[in-house]
């Protein structure tokens, strides 16, 4: 690996472009570095991750939309939409824009955080959209989906966009468009554009993710998939873009992030040198935020310990800067609080979660978001006792660059009311490459077969489950048929006339 150093270049002092953090990306995205097999199989479990929490969601109404949306744009060679038949396509940019919707609606896949937060797993729908439009193979699109998350989980590992209220999608964004490149196999110079450009339009905000967060929150991957797949297309048609895009004087460092004296230090494999960053991500085992994984097992082991729920006087949970901001009462949401809030809401309440999740000792991605759940009177009084404090020893953990040393978790403190203290803390998730459980293949297909039952057939689901597992070796014609289709209840499943497409 080496590390490349960023900061903001005055007009009259030009940057070279081969020193140019995109011209960077775009040479390792060039490159043709072999694929190891930790790599191959981590893969295959993105896929089958990505798939079970989108069809979980088919009916889900934001997904609905997007599918409805998707159907209006039939293409003969085109790509598929998920839960739709095999054999019929449509436009890869709105395929990608459906199944990416469908893949992040339950915010149920994989994470990595680091100086910023993000989901690569948002990077495969794209991604495999335009493999299916263009005739590409398992390895095209192996090493695609490989290139995406490089690009990411570096970004993420170097560049907050947090802290400068800035939406992660613009780092998912030229992500994605240096995946499409490598899948199809554009020189080092279109790329270089490519990631330009995606970088210029997919800087959005975080209130997205603030207040009363809406069903844009789902949708926002989705509309960077479609921002990629343009910002491709457009460059190899032979346009230009911005540039330099992180370096400029007036582009995103200096105005949208550190500002004219921000430094960043961006670490990225050599040329030839074999891409690992997905080994370093990691997928949730509960439908929640993933800083709220570790926590929902804390609570499920300290349930063990309470008797009566009603005998709790407060509990304080003790966690990182991210978790308590963000999740947690430092935000200063009262919509975290609120038992008629939206479940995109109440996934990002810790004090929601946690309550759920203890008096359950489980979590369930439909009914622990139920109203009924949420509403349930002893439920909101125990809610209405948790508060989180950020902990230093935590943040930092959170930050630890050492993968073996970075923790998620906290330590929680329950005081009941006779004044004895139930105190317990947890570090990473089961789930977690570190944790107690980590997730193997067959947990990944266990987790398909739990989200999907009842919704697919078992011919569709073992169809499905065989040709994923043999990635590297499909055909085009195969990589076509890499989609789950729901045979009988699926809505929104023939074009419509509500808006206007």
């Amino acid at each position: 690996m080496r590390k490349h150093a960023v900061r903001v270049y005055p007009s009259k002092e030009k940057l070279a472009r081969e020193n140019q953090l995109a011209w960077k990306m775009a040479e390792i995205s060039a490159d043709n570095a072999p694929i190891g097999d930790a790599v191959i199989d981590m893969v295959i479990n993105r896929i089958i991750d990505n798939a079970s929490v989108a069809i979980a969601a088919a009916n889900r109404r934001p997904v609905a939309s997007a599918r409805a949306m998707a159907i209006a744009h039939p293409r003969a060679k085109g790509a598929t939409v998920f839960g739709m038949p095999n054999d019929q396509r449509f436009d890869c940019e709105w395929a990608a824009w459906a199944n990416g919707t469908a893949v992040r609606e339950l915010d149920f896949h994989d994470t990595f955080l680091a100086a910023d937060y993000s989901h690569p797993g948002d990077s495969i729908p794209p991604i495999l959209a335009v493999a299916q439009q263009m005739g590409k193979n398992g390895k095209d699109l192996l090493k695609g989906i490989v290139t995406a998350y490089e690009i990411h989980v570096n970004l993420v590992k170097a560049i907050c966009l947090h802290k400068h209220k800035k939406d992660h999608i613009a780092h998912l964004c030229p992500a994605s468009a240096a995946g499409i490149s490598t899948l199809l196999n554009l020189p080092k110079e279109t790329i270089y554009q490519a990631i330009q450009q995606a970088v210029h339009v997919s800087f959005t905000t975080r209130q997205s993710r603030k207040g009363e967060i809406s069903s844009w929150k789902a949708y926002a991957p989705a509309h960077s998939s479609k921002l990629a797949v343009e910002a491709v297309d457009r460059v190899m048609r032979g346009e230009g873009a911005p540039s330099p895009i992180y370096e400029g004087e007036d582009s995103v460092i200096a105005y949208m992030l550190d500002g004219k004296d921000g430094k960043y230090e961006v670490p990225l494999p050599e040329v030839g040198e074999e891409k690992k960053a997905i080994l370093e991500t990691y997928t949730k085992e509960h439908s929640a935020e993933y800083q709220s994984q570790a926590l929902i097992d804390l609570a499920a082991r300290m349930k063990e310990k309470i008797k009566n729920f009603d005998d709790i006087k407060s509990i304080v949970i003790h966690t990182s800067h991210h978790t308590h901001y963000v999740i947690g009462t430092g935000a200063g949401d009262p919509q975290k609080m609120d038992p008629k809030a939206s479940r995109e809401t109440l996934d990002h309440s810790i004090m929601y979660i946690f309550a759920v999740a203890l008096q359950d000792g489980k979590w369930h991605h439909v009914h622990s978001y139920a109203p009924e759940r949420a509403q349930r009177p002893d439920t909101v009084a125990l809610w209405h006792k948790i508060s989180t404090l950020e902990d230093p020893k935590w943040t930092a953990a959170y930050h630890d660059q050492d993968p073996n040393k970075k923790m998620f978790g906290g330590r929680v403190e329950i005081t009941m009311n006779n004044g004895e203290k139930i105190v317990d803390e947890l570090g990473v998730a089961n789930a977690h490459p570190a944790g107690a459980k980590p997730f193997k293949r067959a947990d990944y297909i266990r987790k398909f077969d739990t989200l999907t039952e009842g919704i697919i057939t078992k011919a569709e689901r073992d169809r499905f489950i065989n040709l994923v597992q043999r990635l590297p070796e499909l055909s085009a014609e195969e990589v076509g048929q890499l989609n789950v289709q729901i045979e009988k209840g699926l809505t929104s499943n023939v074009r419509d006339t509500k808006g206007i497409f």
